[in-house]
Parts: C-alpha cells; sequence; structure tokens
C-alpha cells in the first residue's frame, strides 16, 4: 500500500497540467517583473548599434521629416492659447500641445537629435574606439542638420502658404517669440533640463511598454510648462521668426541655437547618460 502511494504521488508531479501550470507562472512573474538598469541598458545599446548601422540616407529623411512632424508642437500650442479663455489655467492646458510632435516622432521611430545624445552614445561607452567615435559624430552632424532643414521647411510652410489658418499664425508668432526672448546664457541653462527629461523618456520607454504615450506626454509637456529649451522644437519657432523677418541669423544662430544645442548636450549626454552609465558599468 505504501508503495502504491508513492507511485501515485510521484505520478502527480509530473502531470504534464501541472508542468504547463508552473510554465504559466513563471512566464507570469517574468512579464511582472521590472527591467533591470542593465537590461535597460542593454535595449537602448542595441538600439543605438542599429541606428549607427543605417545608412545616411535613411537617416536624413527620417531627420527631415522629424523636424518637419516637430511643427505639430507648435500648432498644438497656438491652438489652445488661440480658442481658449485667457486665464491662468490656460499655460498649463495649451503646453499639453507642445507634445504632439514629440509623440509623433518618438512613437514613430523618426530620427530626432536629442535621443540621440544617450541612444548613440551608450554604444561609443561600450566600445570607445576611434571608429565608433566618428561613426556618432556623424550621425549627430546628418541627424541634426536633417533636424534643422526639416524645421525651416515646416516654418516656411506655416507662414507663407494658406495651410494655416489666419486667426492661428498670432499665436504662432507669439509663442516663437517668447521661446526665443532669451539670452544665450539663460538659453544655454534651460537647454540642459530638456536634454536630461528627453534623455530620461528614452531611458524609461523599454520599461514603459503601455504606458509609452503617456510617459513621452507628460515629460513633454513639463520641458513646455517648464520653459526649458528644445533644439529641434526651437528649431521650428526660431525658423518661424527668421522666414517672417523678425529674427536675424546671427541673432538665430549665437543667441538660440548653439547656447540650446550644447544645453541639450550636456543634459543628455554629459549628465544623464553619464549617470546611467554608471550605475551598469561594472556589470556589462
Amino acid at each position: 500500500m505504501t508503495n502504491m502511494n508513492s507511485k501515485n504521488r510521484q505520478s502527480r508531479k509530473i502531470k504534464p497540467r501541472d508542468i504547463n501550470n508552473e510554465v504559466a507562472e513563471e512566464d507570469s512573474v517574468k512579464d511582472a517583473a521590472e527591467l533591470s538598469s542593465k537590461l535597460i541598458y542593454e535595449v537602448i545599446r542595441r538600439d543605438g548599434a542599429e541606428e549607427l548601422s543605417r545608412p545616411l540616407v535613411s537617416l536624413l529623411w527620417s531627420g527631415v521629416a522629424a523636424g518637419m512632424i516637430m511643427g505639430l508642437s507648435v500648432i498644438g500650442e497656438a491652438i489652445f492659447r488661440t480658442h481658449m479663455p485667457d486665464t491662468p489655467a490656460r499655460f498649463l492646458v495649451e503646453n499639453l500641445g507642445y507634445s504632439l510632435g514629440f509623440l509623433v516622432v518618438i512613437l514613430g521611430r523618426m530620427q530626432l537629435f536629442t535621443e540621440n545624445t544617450i541612444t548613440t552614445v551608450l554604444p561609443l561607452m561600450a566600445e570607445p574606439t576611434l571608429a565608433m567615435f566618428t561613426r556618432v559624430v556623424r550621425l549627430w552632424a546628418v541627424v541634426l542638420a536633417a533636424n534643422v532643414v526639416g524645421a525651416f521647411v515646416a516654418g516656411i510652410f506655416f507662414m507663407h502658404t494658406s495651410a494655416i489658418p489666419p486667426e492661428l499664425l498670432p499665436a504662432m508668432l507669439e509663442l516663437s517669440k517668447h521661446a526665443l526672448d532669451l539670452s544665450a546664457e539663460d538659453a544655454f541653462m534651460r537647454a540642459i533640463p530638456a536634454g536630461i527629461l528627453i534623455a530620461a523618456i528614452v531611458w524609461m520607454l523599454p520599461q514603459a511598454k503601455f504606458s509609452a504615450f503617456f510617459v513621452i506626454l507628460i515629460f513633454t509637456w513639463l520641458i513646455a510648462a517648464g520653459e526649458f529649451s528644445h533644439i529641434i522644437a526651437g528649431s521650428v519657432e526660431m525658423a518661424i521668426l527668421v522666414v517672417t523677418g523678425n529674427l536675424d541669423f546671427q541673432g538665430a544662430v549665437i543667441g538660440f541655437f548653439l547656447p540650446v544645442l550644447a544645453g541639450n548636450i550636456v543634459g543628455g549626454t554629459a549628465i544623464f547618460t553619464m549617470m546611467a552609465w554608471g550605475q551598469v558599468r561594472h556589470e556589462v
């Protein structure tokens, strides 16, 4: 009798249904578990390595498209400002419009320069060679130039065609003037938090999964609400002022573009990316 009971217990342990349940439970645990910093790093590193291996012409067209689409941020803000009553709450609501361009560009996997301040730098940290550094600089140069070209295409399209309703144009000009009404020093300092926030979005997206929309929405809203400076969204506003004669070339480059570019790189690469690398460098 004892032997029979032992055999019954052994047979129950190896039933296929029990094995399937254990596998299902293990899969559930894995799905629910948070990604470690090392795994997040690896996801972003692989993504950056893939970007670095893409043909330059693909990066170019993707960057131009991203620069043009970022114009949606200016349009979104202008719509809220034009049609909402002038109350203190309007400022908080209208900045939701700023997120529109970022949502399309990031979720659409277009080339945005400030994302590359982390995605392409992590592969460089893992492989710090002259060849890798050259590839990173080449990608940065192509994507940044393409983004700016796209921003100017958007600015010309908005201000010199009938595509935008006339009632929105004053708000677009007002928003653009306010965004660029900073000294070079202030522009640099305000660009640092924006660079950090964009890099933080990239770092959070592998873990965000289905909440990616809200991560991008909230953190890009924070950039606008905090009046921080973003080089590509700001380039659309810069282009609007340049093509309408409200800003000269020297003021655009010296007063806005170079300080904001430097600030975004400091925030996205020198601060956030270096901190992210520091917490995983001994594990990878």
